[in-house]
């Protein structure tokens, strides 16, 4: 059983920076995709961007250039590094664990979820 806890979140004004951290359970790194995504009131859940077993990334469109997710193996920890923040990147935030591949376009399909954590982006 995979667990994901997420933290990091809060309030930052538009071009500041956050770091987000999720705590994963046992070896998930070493058998699954992971992903952050994102999800505000009445939209439903979109991709951040993912990390593969053999550190491969990808990111959405609106994110590429600002957003950064990478792992410490070390401490089975996955990051989400956020600079030059938009009040459109306002929303909850969750990490996501999934056998590969990583199936970004389809977050309903993924197994296994944190809790989340609120990230408010003040203009």
């Amino acid at each position: 059983q995979v667990q994901l806890a997420e933290s990091g979140g809060g309030s930052v004004q538009a071009g500041g920076s956050l770091r987000l951290s999720c705590k994963a359970s046992g070896d998930t790194f070493r058998y699954y995709c992971m992903g952050w995504f994102r999800q505000v009131p009445g939209k439903e859940r979109e991709v951040v961007g993912s990390i593969d077993r053999d550190g491969r990334t990808t990111y959405a469109d609106s994110v590429q250039g600002r957003f950064t997710i990478s792992k410490g193996n070390a401490f089975n920890t996955l990051y989400l590094q956020m600079n030059s923040l938009k009040p459109e990147d306002t929303g909850m935030y969750f990490c996501a664990a999934d056998p590969p591949p990583c199936r970004v376009g389809e977050p309903a399909t993924w197994d296994y979820w944190g809790q989340g954590t609120q990230v408010t982006v003040a203009s």
